[in-house]
């Protein structure tokens, strides 16, 4: 028989303590003899610890090549000498154009595209294709201007709008729709929107006078400036830095 008047009660402080079973997040480990319990990382924190450390960026060192042809971008910017040089090598069309930039204030540029054999049609006036691609060229140029060498500049989006036939020399007045500078101190990639004016400009007037004496009315058309087409162009621009970094290569711009 069992003396139960003897028997002692358990109570919380006179019973024999248990070790506490893992949870499903930890496991035990043996560490000098003693028994350890190790908390297990989740599949969900390893995921965010790898999402974490493969969005920081990367160290990116630019090659030669790259650092050259910065060199050579920030060149073309610099006066109009080294921009028809490098208009004949890397951009013929716009060496044989003749498009010109111009600053006209803090916050607007324009160009000016010759009416010369190269850029008229056969009926004597600014061919389309001539005034067309030559907005892309004046709102790249402007954006490479600020820039310099450290972006790349790929248009994504060119809508033309043609008003009416272009007799003389034409001018591209451009104006961004946001802040340029704004972007790129974020030192993101970004996009970029140009709204572009074409204008004809007006003859001066010794070339005038000679027109009247052919033309009549062509002369009344050039005497004064005429809008002759809207354009509004959309470029993407990534600095080189992080288009290294993203694909490798500067010029994987796709």
């Amino acid at each position: 028989m069992i003396d139960t008047a003897n028997t002692t009660p358990l109570t919380p402080d006179t019973a024999t303590p248990q070790s506490t079973p893992p949870t499903e997040a930890s496991t035990t480990e043996v560490v000098n003899g003693q028994p350890v319990i190790v908390d297990e990382v989740t599949e969900q924190e390893e995921r965010q610890v790898i999402t974490k450390l493969a969005s920081r960026p990367r160290e990116v060192t630019l090659s030669l090549r790259d650092k050259l042809e910065a060199f050579i971008a920030r060149l073309s910017t610099r006066n109009k000498f080294w921009h028809r040089v490098c208009s004949l090598i890397w951009l013929p069309y716009a060496f044989k154009s003749g498009i010109q930039m111009k600053r006209v204030d803090e916050s607007s540029f324009s160009a000016t595209l010759p009416f010369k054999r190269f850029n008229r049609n056969w009926y004597n006036a600014m061919a389309g294709a001539a005034l067309l691609a030559n907005s892309e060229i004046a709102a790249g140029a402007y954006i490479m201007g600020i820039t310099g060498g450290d972006y790349t500049i790929v248009c994504k989006h060119l809508e033309y709008k043609f008003l009416r036939p272009c007799y003389g020399p034409a001018i591209y007045k451009i104006t961004p729709r946001e802040d340029l500078l704004a972007k790129i101190a974020t030192g993101k990639e970004f996009n970029m929107s140009i709204d572009l004016e074409v204008l004809q400009q007006a003859l001066v007037p010794a070339a005038l006078s000679k027109l009247k004496k052919k033309d009549p009315v062509l002369a009344r058309i050039c005497a004064k400036d005429r809008k002759v087409g809207t354009c509004t162009a959309t470029f993407h621009v990534t600095p080189t830095i992080h288009q290294k970094a993203k694909r490798g290569d500067t010029r994987k711009v796709g």
